[in-house]
């Protein structure tokens, strides 16, 4: 079972489209996959339900229960956690302690920068993240390549000491997805392949710290 927290502490980032796109490409390739949701919002949750009749389900779990571990199947393959917005590591902790990656979407905007650089200095201070045994990856969201804004906050991310994943690009297509339960890898057409190659470099970083 490989479980993947999705935190930021700048709500608005985009945590819970990228935790509920994770979980619908695992569900698609035939893992059994469950979406802790830990986010009082529930957004993840009603994602879930929308798409409790399709062959790739997704199972959520109510992430602010304290025995939330309990109704995890044995036989799930892929657990991810969409954690509560605004919250510290501190506030992470149960989450943390079962985690085997971390991705943090940031925005592109000084706004947003600077609100996550305490967010990852908190996460430094986690003794698993200190010693280089939870790898930790940030997700730039909302990427308009064409604009002078988002290619500074990329060169800036990438100064950042936690290594720069994958860049999705800004687009209504996550707001009709969400809508309808769905995700980019329900689909075959020209149009997702673009999204889909945008997640592919998540992909090849969670297999490499499988």
């Amino acid at each position: 079972m490989q479980t993947i927290l999705v935190a930021s502490s700048k709500g608005g980032a985009g945590k819970t489209t990228l935790a509920t796109q994770l979980a619908g490409h695992f569900a698609v390739a035939g893992k059994a996959t469950v979406l802790v949701d830990a986010d009082p919002q529930a957004s993840a949750t009603r994602w879930c339900e929308k798409r409790a009749g399709m062959e790739a389900a997704v199972l959520p779990v109510d992430g602010h229960a304290r025995a939330f571990r309990r109704h995890l199947p044995e036989d799930a393959g892929r657990v991810v956690i969409d954690a509560p917005a605004g919250a510290m590591a501190a506030g992470l902790e149960p989450f943390l302690e079962m985690a085997d990656a971390v991705l943090v979407p940031v925005l592109p905007s000084a706004i947003d920068l600077e609100a996550t650089v305490p967010f990852l200095n908190s996460l430094a201070q986690v003794p698993r993240v200190k010693k280089g045994r939870l790898p930790v990856g940030l997700v730039a969201n909302r990427i308009k390549a064409w604009t002078s804004v988002s290619q500074q906050a990329l060169e800036q991310l990438r100064l950042w000491p936690y290594p720069l994943v994958a860049q999705l690009r800004d687009s209504q297509a996550y707001v009709l997805l969400a809508a309808l339960g769905r995700c980019v890898d329900d689909y075959r057409s020209e149009q997702m392949r673009g999204h889909q190659d945008d997640f592919a470099p998540i992909y090849r970083w969670l297999k490499k710290h499988a």
